[in-house]
C-alpha cells in the first residue's frame, strides 16, 4: 500500500498524520469490521485487529489486513475456546482469560485502536522519567509498562479526557470530534463485553448519526462471575488436551494482567 500501515503513520513518519485522516481511518476500519460481524455469511471474527494491520492506501483508505488468525462461526453460535493469539494491548480481557474469541473481542482491539489513533500512543508502552514524572506525579519509575486503555479511563475518571489528544497535533482538530472519538474508543474498551457497542453501531455513532452511550466515569468490572469463568477455563483445557493451573482472584477483574510492548500471544 502507498502509505503504509497506520501504525508506521503514526508512529514513523516525521509529519504527524492530520486529524481528518485519522478520523476517514477510524470509520474505514469500523465499516470493515461491520461487515465481517453482521454482513457475511458466516460471521467473522479477525482475532488480530492492531495498527499494523490497517494498511493506508494512496488516499489514506484504510484496509484491514492480515486474516491469518480470523475464524468464521454461525451468527448467533457460541465461539469454540482456543488458545488465545493476538498482541498485548489489543486483546479483550475476557479473551485472555477465557480464549473465546467474539465479535466483542474484535470491538475491544478497535477500541485500543482508536484511543491509539486519537492519543499517538501505542497501546503498550514504557514509560519515561518525564511521562512518569508528568502523569503520576513522581510516583511510578521510568521503565515501567503503561496500558493506553486505563490511562485514558483515568483521564476520563478525573474530567479531563481532551488531555488525551495527540499533542503532537497541536490542537488542531475539532474539540467535539476528538471528545466523541475518545468516547468511543472507552465505549469500546469497556471491560463489560455485553455493554460494548456493534461494529455498526460505531459507524453510525462516528458518523455523526448515532449518539454515544454514556461511558461511566469509572471504570466498570468484568460481567461473568468466577464460576462462569472457570467453567470457560476448563472447557479451554478439554479442548487443548492440555493440564492448565489458574489462579483466579475473587473479583475476576483484569487489573492483575501484566504485559510489555511488543508482546504477543501465538
Amino acid at each position: 500500500m502507498p502509505n503504509g500501515s497506520l501504525d508506521k503513520a503514526l508512529f514513523e513518519s516525521r509529519i504527524p498524520l492530520p486529524w481528518h485522516h485519522r478520523r476517514k481511518i477510524l470509520v474505514g476500519v469500523a465499516s470493515a469490521l461491520a461487515y465481517l460481524h453482521q454482513e457475511c455469511e458466516n460471521q467473522v471474527i479477525h482475532r488480530d485487529v492492531k495498527s499494523s494491520n490497517i494498511m493506508l492506501d494512496e488516499g489514506f483508505n484504510a484496509r484491514l489486513g492480515d486474516f491469518g488468525l480470523a475464524r468464521q462461526i454461525e451468527h448467533d453460535k457460541s465461539p469454540d475456546a482456543t488458545v488465545a493469539a493476538g498482541t498485548m494491548g489489543y486483546l479483550a480481557p475476557e479473551y485472555l482469560l477465557t480464549g473465546r474469541a467474539s465479535d466483542k473481542a474484535d470491538v475491544f482491539s478497535y477500541g485500543a485502536v482508536v484511543l491509539e489513533v486519537a492519543s499517538g500512543r501505542r497501546p503498550i508502552e514504557k514509560e519515561t522519567n518525564n511521562y512518569a514524572n508528568a502523569n503520576n506525579g513522581g510516583g511510578k519509575a521510568a521503565g515501567v509498562c503503561s496500558n493506553l486503555v486505563e490511562w485514558v479511563w483515568s483521564l476520563h475518571r478525573e474530567g479531563r479526557l481532551l488531555a488525551a489528544a495527540d499533542p503532537r497535533l497541536a490542537g488542531e482538530f475539532d474539540e467535539g470530534e476528538m471528545m466523541r472519538v475518545l468516547l468511543v474508543g472507552l465505549a469500546c474498551s469497556n471491560p463489560d463485553p455485553v455493554a460494548r457497542p456493534t461494529m455498526r453501531g460505531v459507524v453510525q455513532m462516528l458518523v455523526g448519526e448515532a449518539q454515544v452511550p454514556t461511558v461511566p466515569r469509572a471504570k466498570p468490572s468484568m460481567s461473568f462471575s468466577t464460576s462462569q469463568l472457570l467453567l470457560s477455563l476448563q472447557d479451554s483445557v478439554s479442548d487443548c488436551n492440555e493440564i492448565v493451573t489458574v489462579s483466579v482472584s475473587a473479583s475476576s477483574t483484569s487489573e492483575g494482567l501484566s504485559y510489555c510492548p511488543g508482546d504477543e500471544i501465538v
